[in-house]
């Protein structure tokens, strides 16, 4: 009886995938192996010993891992179109904020050269809070003490120190310590608007500019007017 002159049906079904996705040939190798494997075991089964036949968990152990590197190979295909589409939504979403004034978290403002410097902030409670302004060298340029109403309020500063002194164009943050009645500490997280002038598509996700500054999408709390 003849013998099978194939020695084996042993092949590697770990076509190249890799974390960062698979490769644009893996699909290709992947078959070319497969058909291989095929030819290879159709052929030792026809030239095999009756009497010592081919081990069956072998061959169906190859099938499998074939079957698993190919899911493998779709998922990372699903994953990158995935990732494609989230990118472009990110991009569409953020040219759609071009020329719209938004309201974002954030303590620094901008002081015009004719003009104030405006923040909003949203205080849970009644409260009475030392509201103090500082320069982008951290120097306190003006500093006050506020009865805060419950809601959404604004302050606006015209530039001018308690002495008068008036100081130059550019960012100011704002720092806010409040108490209530009782002496407890209440948070009041602080919120500016501005213009969204641009919007840098080169980072991940996009970045719009505001009034000079920078914000990604999960800064921004609303849109305040087109």
């Amino acid at each position: 009886m003849a013998t099978s002159s194939v020695n084996g049906t042993q092949f590697s079904a770990t076509a190249a995938v890799t974390a960062n996705g698979a490769k644009p040939n893996d699909a290709m190798v992947l078959g070319n192996n497969f058909q291989t494997f095929l030819q290879m075991l159709t052929t030792q089964l026809q030239n095999q010993n009756p009497l010592d036949p081919l081990d069956a968990n072998q061959f169906t152990q190859q099938l499998v891992q074939f079957s698993q590197v190919e899911q493998q190979l779709k998922t990372n295909q699903q994953l990158e179109t995935l990732i494609a589409l989230e990118k472009s939504a990110q991009t569409t979403m953020a040219l759609g904020y071009i020329g719209s004034t938004v309201a974002v978290d954030g303590t620094s403002a901008t002081l015009p050269q004719d003009g104030m410097a405006t923040w909003s902030f949203n205080s849970p409670k009644p409260a009475t809070a030392s509201i103090s302004i500082s320069n982008s060298s951290g120097q306190t340029v003006f500093a006050g003490t506020y009865t805060l109403q419950t809601g959404e309020q604004k302050f606006t500063w015209d530039g001018r120190s308690k002495d008068g002194t008036k100081w130059p164009p550019g960012d100011y943050k704002i720092a806010i310590s409040a108490v209530d009645a009782a002496g407890q500490t209440v948070a009041v997280p602080t919120e500016v608007t501005g213009k969204v002038d641009s919007v840098d598509l080169t980072q991940t996700p996009p970045v719009l500019s505001v009034g000079g500054q920078t914000f990604t999408f999960d800064k921004i709390k609303r849109i305040v007017s087109r």
